[in-house]
Protein backbone atom coordinates (compact mmCIF):
# COMPACT_ATOMS: atom_id res chain seq x y z
CA UNK A 1 0.00 0.00 0.00
CA UNK A 2 1.25 3.63 -0.74
CA UNK A 3 1.53 6.02 1.88
CA UNK A 4 -0.82 8.90 1.47
CA UNK A 5 1.57 12.39 2.37
CA UNK A 6 -0.19 14.91 4.17
CA UNK A 7 0.75 17.96 4.30
CA UNK A 8 3.60 18.90 7.19
CA UNK A 9 2.00 21.68 10.09
CA UNK A 10 3.15 25.02 9.03
CA UNK A 11 3.99 25.54 12.82
CA UNK A 12 7.32 24.00 14.40
CA UNK A 13 5.92 23.28 17.76
CA UNK A 14 2.71 20.90 15.54
CA UNK A 15 5.08 19.31 13.23
CA UNK A 16 7.54 18.56 16.52
CA UNK A 17 5.12 16.87 17.93
CA UNK A 18 3.80 15.22 14.99
CA UNK A 19 7.27 13.49 15.03
CA UNK A 20 7.06 12.81 18.09
CA UNK A 21 4.26 10.98 17.67
CA UNK A 22 5.56 8.63 14.86
CA UNK A 23 8.96 8.00 16.76
CA UNK A 24 7.05 7.33 19.93
CA UNK A 25 4.90 4.46 17.70
CA UNK A 26 8.37 3.45 16.41
CA UNK A 27 9.55 2.81 19.44
CA UNK A 28 6.87 0.82 20.80
CA UNK A 29 7.11 -1.67 17.92
CA UNK A 30 10.76 -2.08 18.44
CA UNK A 31 9.78 -2.76 21.90
CA UNK A 32 7.41 -5.42 20.96
CA UNK A 33 10.09 -6.74 18.74
CA UNK A 34 12.54 -7.09 21.62
CA UNK A 35 9.73 -8.76 23.81
CA UNK A 36 8.92 -11.06 20.85
CA UNK A 37 13.00 -11.91 20.38
CA UNK A 38 13.30 -12.60 24.68
CA UNK A 39 10.21 -14.71 24.75
CA UNK A 40 11.67 -17.04 21.66
CA UNK A 41 14.98 -17.47 23.63
CA UNK A 42 13.68 -17.65 27.24
CA UNK A 43 10.20 -19.09 27.40
CA UNK A 44 8.51 -20.38 24.03
CA UNK A 45 8.40 -23.55 23.09
CA UNK A 46 10.72 -24.76 20.47
CA UNK A 47 7.59 -25.85 18.27
CA UNK A 48 6.25 -22.41 18.15
CA UNK A 49 9.45 -21.33 16.03
CA UNK A 50 7.54 -20.95 12.49
CA UNK A 51 5.08 -18.76 13.88
CA UNK A 52 6.99 -16.87 15.82
CA UNK A 53 9.00 -16.20 12.71
CA UNK A 54 6.01 -15.12 10.25
CA UNK A 55 5.65 -12.71 13.40
CA UNK A 56 8.68 -11.50 13.56
CA UNK A 57 8.85 -11.05 9.38
CA UNK A 58 5.27 -9.26 9.18
CA UNK A 59 6.65 -6.70 12.30
CA UNK A 60 9.46 -6.12 10.66
CA UNK A 61 7.31 -5.10 7.54
CA UNK A 62 5.53 -3.02 9.26
CA UNK A 63 8.32 -1.32 10.79
CA UNK A 64 10.04 -0.74 7.46
CA UNK A 65 7.58 1.13 6.37
CA UNK A 66 6.97 3.15 9.32
CA UNK A 67 10.81 4.02 9.90
CA UNK A 68 11.12 4.97 5.21
CA UNK A 69 7.55 6.81 5.68
CA UNK A 70 8.64 9.82 3.19
CA UNK A 71 5.89 11.47 5.67
CA UNK A 72 8.45 11.01 8.30
CA UNK A 73 11.08 12.52 6.24
CA UNK A 74 9.39 15.58 5.35
CA UNK A 75 8.30 16.34 9.20
CA UNK A 76 12.14 16.35 9.62
CA UNK A 77 13.45 18.44 6.67
CA UNK A 78 10.44 20.78 8.14
CA UNK A 79 12.28 21.00 11.64
CA UNK A 80 15.51 21.09 10.22
CA UNK A 81 14.76 24.49 8.05
CA UNK A 82 13.40 25.95 11.14
CA UNK A 83 15.30 28.96 11.83
CA UNK A 84 18.04 29.14 14.94
CA UNK A 85 16.38 28.86 18.28
CA UNK A 86 13.25 27.36 17.43
CA UNK A 87 13.98 24.24 18.60
CA UNK A 88 15.37 23.94 22.56
CA UNK A 89 18.11 21.61 23.49
CA UNK A 90 15.89 18.06 23.21
CA UNK A 91 13.72 18.92 20.66
CA UNK A 92 17.40 19.39 18.92
CA UNK A 93 18.91 16.55 20.02
CA UNK A 94 15.38 14.62 18.63
CA UNK A 95 15.37 15.25 15.55
CA UNK A 96 19.30 15.92 14.87
CA UNK A 97 19.25 11.64 15.73
CA UNK A 98 15.73 10.95 14.10
CA UNK A 99 17.59 12.43 10.56
CA UNK A 100 20.19 10.44 11.15
CA UNK A 101 18.72 6.88 11.66
CA UNK A 102 16.26 8.18 8.82
CA UNK A 103 19.06 8.75 6.23
CA UNK A 104 20.30 5.44 6.98
CA UNK A 105 17.17 3.71 6.63
CA UNK A 106 16.09 5.24 3.28
CA UNK A 107 19.63 5.24 2.04
CA UNK A 108 19.52 1.06 1.53
CA UNK A 109 17.54 0.04 -1.22
CA UNK A 110 15.29 -3.26 -0.56
CA UNK A 111 17.32 -5.84 -2.43
CA UNK A 112 20.63 -4.68 -0.58
CA UNK A 113 18.57 -5.27 3.12
CA UNK A 114 17.74 -8.61 1.47
CA UNK A 115 21.24 -9.48 0.29
CA UNK A 116 22.64 -8.09 4.05
CA UNK A 117 19.77 -10.54 5.55
CA UNK A 118 20.86 -13.46 3.60
CA UNK A 119 24.33 -13.18 4.26
CA UNK A 120 24.59 -12.79 7.81
CA UNK A 121 22.63 -16.28 7.85
CA UNK A 122 24.96 -18.08 5.56
CA UNK A 123 28.35 -16.48 7.03
CA UNK A 124 27.68 -17.15 10.59
CA UNK A 125 26.89 -20.73 9.36
CA UNK A 126 30.20 -20.72 7.24
CA UNK A 127 32.25 -19.28 10.65
CA UNK A 128 30.68 -21.81 13.18
CA UNK A 129 32.13 -24.78 10.45
CA UNK A 130 35.63 -22.39 9.95
CA UNK A 131 36.07 -22.50 13.87
CA UNK A 132 35.00 -26.23 14.78
CA UNK A 133 37.44 -27.18 11.49
CA UNK A 134 39.93 -24.17 12.97
CA UNK A 135 40.33 -23.48 9.28
CA UNK A 136 39.84 -19.91 8.50
CA UNK A 137 39.44 -20.47 4.63
CA UNK A 138 36.09 -21.91 5.18
CA UNK A 139 35.11 -18.69 6.62
CA UNK A 140 37.14 -16.09 4.04
CA UNK A 141 34.83 -16.04 1.40
CA UNK A 142 32.25 -14.80 3.19
CA UNK A 143 34.27 -12.40 5.31
CA UNK A 144 35.24 -10.77 1.96
CA UNK A 145 31.54 -10.51 0.32
CA UNK A 146 31.41 -8.51 4.10
CA UNK A 147 33.92 -6.02 3.05
CA UNK A 148 32.41 -5.90 0.10
CA UNK A 149 28.80 -5.21 0.87
CA UNK A 150 30.03 -2.75 4.46
CA UNK A 151 31.77 -0.78 1.37
CA UNK A 152 28.42 -0.40 -0.49
CA UNK A 153 26.52 -0.04 2.15
CA UNK A 154 28.53 3.38 3.68
CA UNK A 155 28.76 4.98 0.17
CA UNK A 156 25.10 4.77 0.03
CA UNK A 157 24.19 6.41 3.29
CA UNK A 158 27.35 9.06 3.44
CA UNK A 159 30.09 8.96 0.60
CA UNK A 160 31.62 12.26 1.94
CA UNK A 161 32.97 10.17 4.95
CA UNK A 162 35.19 6.78 5.04
CA UNK A 163 33.76 3.46 4.99
CA UNK A 164 35.04 2.64 8.37
CA UNK A 165 33.75 5.49 9.77
CA UNK A 166 30.01 5.34 8.80
CA UNK A 167 29.98 1.80 9.89
CA UNK A 168 31.69 2.74 13.38
CA UNK A 169 28.45 5.46 13.62
CA UNK A 170 26.15 2.35 13.74
CA UNK A 171 28.13 1.62 17.44
CA UNK A 172 29.81 4.63 18.45
CA UNK A 173 28.09 7.75 18.05
CA UNK A 174 29.73 10.57 16.92
CA UNK A 175 33.52 8.74 16.59
CA UNK A 176 35.67 8.88 13.70
CA UNK A 177 38.68 6.33 12.59
CA UNK A 178 41.04 9.67 12.76
CA UNK A 179 39.93 9.83 16.83
CA UNK A 180 40.28 5.98 17.32
CA UNK A 181 44.04 6.21 15.65
CA UNK A 182 44.82 8.90 18.07
CA UNK A 183 43.30 7.14 21.24
CA UNK A 184 43.91 4.00 20.42
CA UNK A 185 47.90 4.33 19.28
CA UNK A 186 48.57 6.38 22.86
CA UNK A 187 47.11 3.00 24.95
CA UNK A 188 48.84 -0.02 22.56
CA UNK A 189 52.48 2.51 23.35
CA UNK A 190 51.20 2.90 27.40
CA UNK A 191 50.43 -0.87 27.55
CA UNK A 192 52.51 -2.97 26.06
CA UNK A 193 55.52 -1.64 28.23
CA UNK A 194 53.42 -2.10 31.59
CA UNK A 195 52.56 -5.64 30.23
CA UNK A 196 56.52 -6.16 30.09
CA UNK A 197 56.94 -4.62 33.27
CA UNK A 198 54.26 -7.17 35.14
CA UNK A 199 55.85 -10.16 33.06
CA UNK A 200 59.42 -9.46 34.19
CA UNK A 201 58.76 -8.50 37.82
CA UNK A 202 58.06 -12.19 38.45
CA UNK A 203 56.13 -11.50 41.75
CA UNK A 204 52.94 -14.13 41.87
CA UNK A 205 50.07 -13.06 43.54
CA UNK A 206 48.04 -16.51 44.68
CA UNK A 207 44.43 -16.60 43.40
CA UNK A 208 44.07 -21.00 43.14
CA UNK A 209 42.34 -20.53 46.16
CA UNK A 210 39.12 -18.94 44.54
CA UNK A 211 39.10 -21.47 41.92
CA UNK A 212 38.16 -25.56 42.34
CA UNK A 213 35.63 -25.38 45.21
CA UNK A 214 31.99 -25.58 45.18
CA UNK A 215 29.96 -22.70 46.33
CA UNK A 216 26.76 -23.92 47.45
CA UNK A 217 24.10 -22.05 45.02
CA UNK A 218 21.44 -21.67 47.65
CA UNK A 219 23.92 -19.75 49.57
CA UNK A 220 24.79 -17.48 47.10
CA UNK A 221 21.14 -16.83 46.15
CA UNK A 222 21.64 -13.14 47.88
CA UNK A 223 24.86 -12.79 45.60
CA UNK A 224 25.38 -14.58 42.13
CA UNK A 225 25.63 -18.25 41.33
CA UNK A 226 28.55 -19.84 39.81
CA UNK A 227 29.59 -22.93 40.86
CA UNK A 228 33.21 -23.05 41.31
CA UNK A 229 33.81 -19.30 42.15
CA UNK A 230 31.44 -17.28 44.01
CA UNK A 231 33.37 -14.15 43.35
CA UNK A 232 33.45 -14.18 39.35
CA UNK A 233 29.92 -14.84 39.25
CA UNK A 234 29.14 -12.13 42.01
CA UNK A 235 31.49 -9.44 39.39
CA UNK A 236 29.32 -10.58 36.14
CA UNK A 237 26.32 -10.30 38.12
CA UNK A 238 27.47 -6.36 39.45
CA UNK A 239 28.78 -5.76 35.25
CA UNK A 240 25.25 -6.69 34.03
CA UNK A 241 23.49 -4.68 36.81
CA UNK A 242 25.49 -1.66 35.72
CA UNK A 243 23.79 -2.07 31.85
CA UNK A 244 20.60 -2.14 33.90
CA UNK A 245 21.00 0.89 35.84
CA UNK A 246 21.88 2.67 32.93
CA UNK A 247 18.53 1.82 31.47
CA UNK A 248 16.08 2.59 34.44
CA UNK A 249 18.04 5.91 35.04
CA UNK A 250 16.66 7.11 31.68
CA UNK A 251 14.61 10.21 31.77
CA UNK A 252 10.82 9.16 30.82
CA UNK A 253 9.88 12.26 30.33
CA UNK A 254 10.91 11.90 26.68
CA UNK A 255 10.26 7.92 26.70
CA UNK A 256 10.34 6.50 23.11
CA UNK A 257 12.25 9.29 21.71
CA UNK A 258 15.72 8.87 20.32
CA UNK A 259 16.71 11.09 22.78
CA UNK A 260 16.00 8.90 25.59
CA UNK A 261 18.38 6.05 23.95
CA UNK A 262 21.90 5.17 25.15
CA UNK A 263 24.09 7.70 23.58
CA UNK A 264 26.36 4.47 22.27
CA UNK A 265 27.77 1.12 22.73
CA UNK A 266 31.00 2.53 24.41
CA UNK A 267 28.62 4.69 26.70
CA UNK A 268 26.49 1.68 28.05
CA UNK A 269 29.62 -0.64 28.33
CA UNK A 270 30.90 1.96 30.60
CA UNK A 271 28.16 1.90 33.01
CA UNK A 272 28.73 -1.82 33.56
CA UNK A 273 32.65 -1.26 33.58
CA UNK A 274 32.25 1.11 35.75
CA UNK A 275 30.20 -0.62 38.59
CA UNK A 276 32.10 -4.24 37.80
CA UNK A 277 35.71 -2.64 37.81
CA UNK A 278 36.13 0.70 39.72
CA UNK A 279 33.56 -0.37 42.44
CA UNK A 280 33.46 -4.44 42.19
CA UNK A 281 37.05 -4.90 42.02
CA UNK A 282 38.07 -2.39 44.45
CA UNK A 283 39.79 -2.48 47.96
CA UNK A 284 36.66 -0.65 49.68
CA UNK A 285 34.64 -3.23 48.05
CA UNK A 286 36.91 -5.92 49.12
CA UNK A 287 36.62 -4.93 52.69
CA UNK A 288 32.55 -4.81 52.21
CA UNK A 289 31.63 -8.23 50.22
CA UNK A 290 34.50 -10.10 52.91
CA UNK A 291 32.19 -10.40 55.56
CA UNK A 292 29.43 -11.58 53.61
CA UNK A 293 31.46 -13.95 51.98
CA UNK A 294 32.75 -15.57 55.11
CA UNK A 295 29.41 -15.62 56.65
CA UNK A 296 28.24 -17.94 54.00
CA UNK A 297 31.74 -19.69 53.12
CA UNK A 298 33.46 -19.89 56.10
CA UNK A 299 36.11 -22.97 54.69
CA UNK A 300 36.72 -21.17 51.97
CA UNK A 301 37.05 -17.30 53.42
CA UNK A 302 37.27 -17.71 56.95
CA UNK A 303 41.06 -16.85 56.99
CA UNK A 304 41.37 -14.34 54.28
CA UNK A 305 41.96 -10.53 54.43
CA UNK A 306 40.33 -7.97 52.48
CA UNK A 307 43.75 -7.75 50.80
CA UNK A 308 44.23 -11.00 49.90
CA UNK A 309 40.74 -10.96 48.59
CA UNK A 310 41.50 -7.71 46.52
CA UNK A 311 44.87 -9.07 44.91
CA UNK A 312 43.01 -12.49 43.91
CA UNK A 313 40.18 -10.70 42.25
CA UNK A 314 42.94 -8.40 40.00
CA UNK A 315 45.94 -10.89 39.52
CA UNK A 316 47.37 -10.51 35.85
CA UNK A 317 47.44 -14.26 34.27
CA UNK A 318 49.99 -14.95 31.04
CA UNK A 319 48.28 -12.82 28.49
CA UNK A 320 44.91 -14.80 27.39
CA UNK A 321 44.74 -15.65 23.33
CA UNK A 322 41.15 -15.39 24.11
CA UNK A 323 39.32 -11.89 24.18
CA UNK A 324 36.86 -12.54 26.71
CA UNK A 325 39.47 -14.60 29.35
CA UNK A 326 41.90 -10.94 28.96
CA UNK A 327 42.34 -9.45 32.00
CA UNK A 328 41.67 -5.53 31.96
CA UNK A 329 45.36 -4.74 31.28
CA UNK A 330 45.93 -6.68 27.70
CA UNK A 331 41.79 -6.81 27.11
CA UNK A 332 42.50 -3.41 25.40
CA UNK A 333 45.31 -4.92 23.08
CA UNK A 334 43.47 -7.70 21.49
CA UNK A 335 40.74 -4.70 20.65
CA UNK A 336 42.88 -2.52 19.38
CA UNK A 337 44.11 -5.49 16.88
CA UNK A 338 40.58 -6.31 15.97
CA UNK A 339 40.62 -2.76 14.83
CA UNK A 340 43.51 -1.98 12.97
CA UNK A 341 42.63 -5.33 11.14
CA UNK A 342 38.95 -4.57 10.05
CA UNK A 343 39.93 -0.84 9.20
CA UNK A 344 42.83 -2.36 7.22
CA UNK A 345 40.16 -4.60 5.01
CA UNK A 346 37.87 -1.65 4.56
CA UNK A 347 40.50 0.42 3.65
CA UNK A 348 42.13 -2.45 1.03
CA UNK A 349 45.25 -2.30 3.48
CA UNK A 350 44.53 -5.83 4.09
CA UNK A 351 43.78 -8.65 2.30
CA UNK A 352 41.60 -10.99 3.99
CA UNK A 353 43.76 -14.14 3.00
CA UNK A 354 46.32 -12.18 5.36
CA UNK A 355 44.43 -11.87 8.38
CA UNK A 356 45.52 -15.20 10.49
CA UNK A 357 49.13 -14.18 9.70
CA UNK A 358 48.73 -10.53 10.47
CA UNK A 359 46.59 -11.63 13.87
CA UNK A 360 49.33 -14.04 14.99
CA UNK A 361 52.06 -11.29 14.18
CA UNK A 362 50.49 -8.65 16.04
CA UNK A 363 49.14 -10.62 19.36
CA UNK A 364 53.30 -11.57 19.23
CA UNK A 365 54.15 -8.31 18.95
CA UNK A 366 51.19 -6.45 21.29
CA UNK A 367 50.71 -9.45 23.99
CA UNK A 368 53.93 -11.85 23.30
CA UNK A 369 51.55 -14.80 22.51
CA UNK A 370 50.78 -16.67 19.49
CA UNK A 371 47.81 -18.60 18.44
CA UNK A 372 48.23 -22.38 17.90
CA UNK A 373 45.61 -22.37 15.67
CA UNK A 374 43.00 -20.44 13.79
CA UNK A 375 39.98 -20.92 15.97
CA UNK A 376 41.95 -19.46 19.30
CA UNK A 377 43.27 -16.79 16.73
CA UNK A 378 41.66 -14.83 14.31
CA UNK A 379 37.90 -16.86 14.05
CA UNK A 380 37.26 -16.86 18.07
CA UNK A 381 34.92 -14.15 17.56
CA UNK A 382 31.50 -13.82 15.99
CA UNK A 383 30.87 -10.01 15.38
CA UNK A 384 32.77 -10.24 11.54
CA UNK A 385 29.90 -13.18 10.86
CA UNK A 386 27.21 -11.22 11.64
CA UNK A 387 29.12 -8.05 9.52
CA UNK A 388 29.76 -5.96 12.79
CA UNK A 389 32.17 -4.24 11.42
CA UNK A 390 33.02 -1.19 13.74
CA UNK A 391 31.72 -2.48 17.11
CA UNK A 392 35.04 -3.87 18.55
CA UNK A 393 36.49 -0.47 19.82
CA UNK A 394 33.16 0.26 21.81
CA UNK A 395 34.63 -2.34 24.48
CA UNK A 396 38.01 -0.69 25.25
CA UNK A 397 36.26 3.17 24.86
CA UNK A 398 33.81 2.05 27.38
CA UNK A 399 37.07 1.05 29.85
CA UNK A 400 37.92 4.32 29.01
CA UNK A 401 34.41 6.24 29.67
CA UNK A 402 34.49 4.35 32.85
CA UNK A 403 37.97 5.40 34.35
CA UNK A 404 36.99 8.80 33.26
CA UNK A 405 33.84 9.07 34.77
CA UNK A 406 34.62 7.67 38.23
CA UNK A 407 37.57 9.88 38.96
CA UNK A 408 35.29 12.75 37.96
CA UNK A 409 32.77 11.08 40.62
CA UNK A 410 35.51 10.80 43.59
CA UNK A 411 36.25 14.20 43.06
CA UNK A 412 32.56 15.58 43.16
CA UNK A 413 31.44 13.10 46.17
CA UNK A 414 32.72 13.46 49.51
CA UNK A 415 34.47 10.24 50.82
CA UNK A 416 33.36 8.16 48.16
CA UNK A 417 35.68 4.75 48.87
CA UNK A 418 34.55 5.66 52.30
CA UNK A 419 31.00 4.98 51.46
CA UNK A 420 31.63 2.05 48.97
CA UNK A 421 33.60 0.54 51.86
CA UNK A 422 30.25 0.87 54.07
CA UNK A 423 28.02 -0.39 51.09
CA UNK A 424 26.69 3.12 50.48
CA UNK A 425 25.80 2.82 46.60
CA UNK A 426 23.05 5.52 46.52
CA UNK A 427 25.23 8.25 46.28
CA UNK A 428 27.10 6.68 42.85
CA UNK A 429 24.31 5.99 41.59
CA UNK A 430 22.40 9.38 42.23
CA UNK A 431 25.64 10.74 40.07
CA UNK A 432 25.77 8.97 38.02
CA UNK A 433 22.00 9.17 37.15
CA UNK A 434 22.08 12.99 36.76
CA UNK A 435 25.47 13.11 34.70
CA UNK A 436 25.21 10.63 32.43
CA UNK A 437 21.99 8.08 32.62
CA UNK A 438 18.85 10.94 32.65
CA UNK A 439 21.35 12.95 29.65
CA UNK A 440 20.32 9.67 26.81
CA UNK A 441 21.54 10.63 23.50
CA UNK A 442 21.84 14.74 24.44
CA UNK A 443 25.06 15.41 23.15
CA UNK A 444 26.29 14.27 19.85
CA UNK A 445 29.13 12.05 20.90
CA UNK A 446 31.53 10.24 23.85
CA UNK A 447 33.56 13.21 23.77
CA UNK A 448 31.03 15.58 24.10
CA UNK A 449 29.35 13.31 26.98
CA UNK A 450 32.48 13.18 28.63
CA UNK A 451 32.92 16.92 28.54
CA UNK A 452 29.70 17.76 30.21
CA UNK A 453 30.14 14.97 32.79
CA UNK A 454 34.07 15.48 33.64
CA UNK A 455 34.88 18.65 32.30
CA UNK A 456 37.19 16.87 28.98
CA UNK A 457 36.90 14.78 25.90
CA UNK A 458 38.27 11.19 26.50
CA UNK A 459 41.73 11.37 27.81
CA UNK A 460 43.49 8.24 27.32
CA UNK A 461 46.21 9.28 29.92
CA UNK A 462 43.17 8.95 32.54
CA UNK A 463 42.48 5.31 31.77
CA UNK A 464 46.43 4.55 31.68
CA UNK A 465 47.59 6.35 35.48
CA UNK A 466 44.50 4.57 36.36
CA UNK A 467 45.98 1.11 35.04
CA UNK A 468 49.69 2.04 35.98
CA UNK A 469 48.51 3.08 39.53
CA UNK A 470 46.53 -0.03 40.26
CA UNK A 471 49.16 -2.76 38.83
CA UNK A 472 52.51 -0.64 39.88
CA UNK A 473 51.04 -0.88 43.32
CA UNK A 474 49.85 -4.57 43.58
CA UNK A 475 52.84 -5.74 41.32
CA UNK A 476 55.10 -3.35 43.41
CA UNK A 477 56.85 -2.42 40.15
Amino acid sequence: MTAVMTAVPSEPAKAYEALCERLKEISSLNGISGLLDWDEMVMMPPGAAASRGSQKAVLAGVLYDKETDPQLGALLDSLKAAPPGTLDEVQAAVVRDAAREYVKRTALPKELAQRIAKLKSEAYGAWVKARTESDFSVFAPFLKQWIEISKEKAKLIDPTKPVYDVLLDDYEKGATSARLDEVFTQVREGLVPLIAAIKSRGRRIESGWLNGGEYDTEKQAELCKKKDNVVEGLTGAIHETGHALYEQGRNLEYDGLPVNSALSMGVHESQSLLWERMVGLSRPFAAYLLPMLQERFPESFGSVTAEQLYESENVIQEPSLIRVEADEVTYPLHIILRYELEKGLLEGEVEVEDVPRLWNERMGSYLGATPPNDATGCLQDIHWSMGALGYFPTYTLGAMYATQIYAAAKKEIPDLEDKIRAGEFKPLKSWLNDKIHKLGSLHKSGDELMIAATGAPLEPSVFLDYLRDKYNDLYKL
